[in-house]
């Protein structure tokens, strides 16, 4: 405890920390198992995130901007959003590993660009496991290569992560269906052309037995109007964070969407169908928090060498290395749980408790990371022309989206209860 725990290991690994600080690998954490490919990708999603993303980003949080389109277009040419799709349906067909490692990265810059890739994955996923040959041939290319821009509508004002109690309807109406209903925290829902949309389509069946997903096509909508579709209607929600996207609330009022839309063709598969999306939505989840937690140590690191105060840099006061060192060793932790889950994932074999655990501990530690940070900026951590005040407002966020952190609990712990399962 004296020499592995004590003050003097803190205070060296904080001057490690600081050492590495210009070399591109500040947490000192490396490439951490990756194989060469992978290696690769990170250089090449680090260059563009420093280039294209970094220098920009306070300032689109500021303006509560959308990400511009151009950057957008450039992530979809590096193969962002056909990431793990099939290379069949022109995606680059890697594993959930290479999305841990693109997510960390551009989240790392900012958790909006970070987060564009999530709407792909989640679509790609549902389509790809639980889609028609014709609606994998039809989108599974579009979303790969970034003609197309999907959202997840799936949150209601009333449900929440309680799905079972969903009450968006779509009514049949000869080819179409009908949807009525309101939805929520939608995330940039105007500028998107596809949705994934959970209804209910049976109306006598309760629970999530009636809930059946929907492809639902839309188009691109603009500041001043986000949603020009006959039968839908909606608008921006203002948050704290997690700005880049924009959350949307959409009230639904007879919008139609053709029955070949119908996810799978058969009605009543809504929640199996996405259910066999949430470990790998967690997975990114966790990666995003790690390029968050990232972002904030590297704030830290640089802020603690700069700032002088009774003739030293604040980084070789013990309180303040303590931190640097805490932050460092839990980010390590949590890469290493998220690549576990990923290559769990990637071998297919089950992994909710693993994935649970890795968005869990991650999401904590980017919090607990940008808290620090700021209290280490002290006043001027407050002050929003610092961009540690951006920081730790998307870091909030992650405790709450993809499963709070109170469901992620109670999907670990009734794993670990469940007979043969741990």
């Amino acid at each position: 405890m004296r020499e592995g725990n004590g003050q003097a290991a803190r205070v060296a690994l904080a001057e490690l920390l600081h050492d590495g600080l210009e070399s591109g690998d500040p947490d000192g954490l490396g490439d951490h198992g990756l194989d060469e490919t992978l290696s690769m990708v990170r250089e090449q999603f680090t260059r563009f995130s420093d280039d294209r993303v970094a220098p920009h980003a306070h300032g689109w949080h500021l303006e509560d901007r959308l990400i511009p389109i151009e950057v957008v277009e450039e992530m979809a040419a590096l193969g962002t959003f056909g990431l793990t799709v099939p290379e069949a349906y022109g995606g680059l067909g890697m594993g959930k590993e290479a999305l841990v490692v693109v997510s960390e990265t551009l989240s790392r810059a900012y958790i909006g660009v970070g987060s564009l890739g999530t709407r792909s994955e989640i679509a790609a996923e549902l389509i790809r496991l639980g889609g028609t040959e014709a609606q994998k041939e039809h989108w599974l290319p579009r979303i790969a290569s970034g003609e197309i821009l999907p959202t997840a509508v799936f949150t209601e004002p009333n449900t929440g992560s309680d799905l079972a109690r969903l009450r968006t309807r779509a009514v049949r109406d000869g080819d179409a269906y009908r949807v009525h209903g309101n939805k929520t925290w939608i995330t940039h829902a105007a500028r998107t052309d596809l949705m994934t949309l959970l209804v209910r389509t049976d109306q006598a069946e309760p629970g999530y037995r009636g809930l059946s997903m929907l492809l639902a096509e839309k188009p691109r909508g603009s500041d001043a109007e986000p949603f020009p579709a006959t039968g839908m209607s909606g608008g921006e929600i203002p948050v704290l964070g997690y700005r880049g996207m924009k959350e949307y609330e959409i009230a639904f009022d007879g919008f139609a969407v053709p029955t070949s839309a119908l996810l799978g063709g058969v009605e009543g598969q809504g929640f199996k169908q996405l259910m066999a999306t949430f470990e790998s939505a967690r997975i990114q989840t966790a990666a995003r928090a790690l390029g968050v937690g990232r972002n904030a140590l590297e704030l830290g690191l640089r802020y603690a060498s700069e700032r002088v105060q009774f003739g030293q840099a604040i980084r070789h006061f013990p309180r303040v290395a303590n931190k640097l060192a805490r932050i460092a060793a839990e980010l390590t932790a949590a890469r290493a749980l998220t690549l576990f889950a990923a290559r769990e994932k990637d071998s297919d074999r089950r992994c909710d408790i693993e994935a649970g655990m890795a968005k869990l501990l991650a999401a904590r530690v980017a919090w607990a990371a940008a808290d620090d940070v700021l209290q280490i900026h002290g006043g001027n951590g407050f002050a929003l022309e610092y961009p540690i005040s951006r920081v730790l407002c998307d870091a909030r966020i992650l405790n709450i989206f993809e499963g709070a952190g109170e469901i992620q609990a109670g999907v670990i712990a009734r794993g670990l209860l469940t007979p043969g399962r741990n």
